[in-house]
C-alpha cells in the first residue's frame, strides 16, 4: 500500500487508533495533540514489551504523553511464545511491565501475534497459547485482545466476532467482514504524519472496546499541562549550545546510512530515534562542533540534531537531492525475495521501512528499496 500522509476520519463517526513503539522514537505530548487536533486520531496503543525480557524504552513516556494529550490509551505485547507455559510467562512479564510503565487498569493489553507466522504453528497451538496469554493478562486488571494479520486470522487462529484487532489491507477476502465484525481493523501500515518519523500502523475502531471506561488525565486543550509534561519528559536531555556559531542552512538531505537523531548537537545527547538509511530530512541550521558537522531539523515541538560527517565539513552520512526508489509488493513476495532482488539484507530492507522481518507484507504495499 502506498505511503500515506494521514488526514482521514477527522470528522468520521468511527475513530482512528494509531499504535506506536520504539521504532517511532520519542513522541512528545504536543505531537500527540497534533495527531488528535489535525488528523482526528483519538486513541493510541503503545508497545509495552516483547518476548520475555524486552521492555519498550518509550512505553512510560508514550503512556504519559498520550494521556496528557487527552487521548485514549491502550497497550500491546509483541508475542514470542511457542508453548502455553511461555505464553503465561510472557503475559506475567507484560503485565508487570505495563504496571511499571503506568498503563491504567481497565486498558486493553493485546497480544500481538506475528512471530508465530515464521514458526508456522498450527491453529490449535496458536489458539491454546493465545487463550493462555489472554486469560493471564486479565489477572493484572487489563482487558485482553488479540492482534494479528488478516491471513492468519483467516487460517491459523480462531477470531470470533466482536473480538480481535485485525491487520488486513489493502483488501479483505471474500466472506470476511473484519471491518465490521471485530474490534478494530488496521487499514494502513505506513501512514505518515508531518510531526514524526517512521510509518505508523493506523486502525479504525468498530466497537468501544479500546475506549470503554477511560477518562483523559488532563483537558485536551490544557496547554499548561502539555508544556509541563514535555518539560518533565525532556529534563536533562538537551543543553543549549552557544559555544560555537550556528549558520542558516535550509537544505534537504537523504541519509546514506542509519544516523541517530539526538536532542542536542553532541554525541552525549540522548537519541530521539535512529533514522534508517534512505530517510529524507529537512534542516534549517548547521554547525561544526565536538568533532562533527551537525545539522538541526525542525520538529513539531522543538528540534532534532544529527551529525552529517566529521568536522572536515564533508557529508559522509548524507547526500543531497536524492529520492527514494519504491517497490510494490506482489503476490508471492517475501522479505527475502524482495531483499535479494535489490541487493539488501532482509533486516536492512525491513528497517528502512520501519518494520521487522516478522511484519507481514501484502500485495499492493510499497516498500523503500533505495
Amino acid at each position: 500500500m502506498a505511503t500515506l500522509f494521514l488526514g482521514l476520519n477527522a470528522s468520521a463517526a468511527r475513530m482512528d487508533m494509531v499504535d506506536v513503539s520504539n521504532n517511532n522514537g520519542y513522541m512528545s505530548t504536543a505531537e500527540y495533540v497534533s495527531m488528535r487536533n489535525e488528523f482526528g486520531v483519538k486513541a493510541v496503543t503503545v508497545k509495552i514489551s516483547e518476548g520475555g525480557t524486552y521492555k519498550d524504552p518509550y512505553a512510560a513516556s508514550n503512556i504519559a504523553n498520550v494521556q496528557a494529550a487527552g487521548m485514549y490509551i491502550n497497550g500491546y505485547h509483541f508475542a514470542r511464545y511457542a508453548t502455553k507455559a511461555q505464553a503465561i510467562a510472557e503475559a506475567d512479564f507484560a503485565g508487570q511491565t505495563a504496571k511499571s510503565a503506568g498503563l491504567p487498569v481497565s486498558a486493553v493489553l493485546a497480544t500481538d501475534v506475528e512471530s508465530q507466522e515464521a514458526n508456522n504453528q498450527s491453529q490449535a497451538t496458536n489458539d491454546r497459547n493465545n487463550a493462555a496469554f489472554m486469560q493471564e493478562i486479565q489477572k493484572f486488571g487489563y482487558r485482553a485482545d488479540i492482534y494479528t494479520s488478516g491471513s492468519w486470522a483467516n487460517s491459523k487462529m480462531t477470531i470470533k466476532g466482536k473480538t480481535g484487532w485485525i491487520a488486513a489491507y489493502p483488501y479483505v477476502p471474500a466472506g470476511k467482514k473484519w471491518y465490521t465484525n471485530n474490534n478494530a481493523w488496521q487499514w494502513s501500515g505506513s501512514a505518515h504524519f508531518r510531526i514524526s518519523y517512521g510509518g505508523f500502523d493506523v486502525s479504525q475502531l468498530y466497537t468501544d472496546y479500546y475506549t470503554a471506561g477511560q477518562k483523559s488525565t488532563v483537558k485536551p486543550n490544557n496547554k499548561g499541562a502539555v508544556k509541563a509534561n514535555n518539560q518533565k519528559a525532556n529534563k536533562n536531555t538537551s543543553k543549549p549550545y552557544n559555544a560555537a556559531k550556528w549558520v542558516k542552512e535550509t537544505k534537504t538531505y537523504t541519509l546514506k546510512t542509519a544516523v541517530k537523531l539526538r536532542t542536542g548537537a553532541s554525541t552525549s545527547s540522548n537519541a530521539i530515534t535512529i533514522l534508517p538509511a534512505g530517510t529524507t530530512i529537512k534542516t534549517d541550521q548547521a554547525i561544526i562542533q565536538g568533532g562533527y558537522r551537525w545539522v538541526r531539523q525542525p520538529r513539531f515541538y522543538g528540534y532534532g540534531y544529527l551529525a552529517t560527517g566529521p568536522l572536515s565539513n564533508t557529508l559522509e552520512y548524507v547526500k543531497s537531492g536524492a529520492t527514494h526508489t519504491y517497490y510494490t509488493v506482489k503476490s508471492g513476495d517475501s522479505w527475502w525475495t524482495i531483499a535479494q532482488r535489490n541487493g539488501l539484507s532482509m533486516t536492512t530492507l525491513a528497517s528502512q521501512n520501519g518494520k521487522t522481518i516478522y511484519t507481514t507484507i501484502y500485495p499492493g504495499q510499497r516498500l523503500v528499496v533505495r
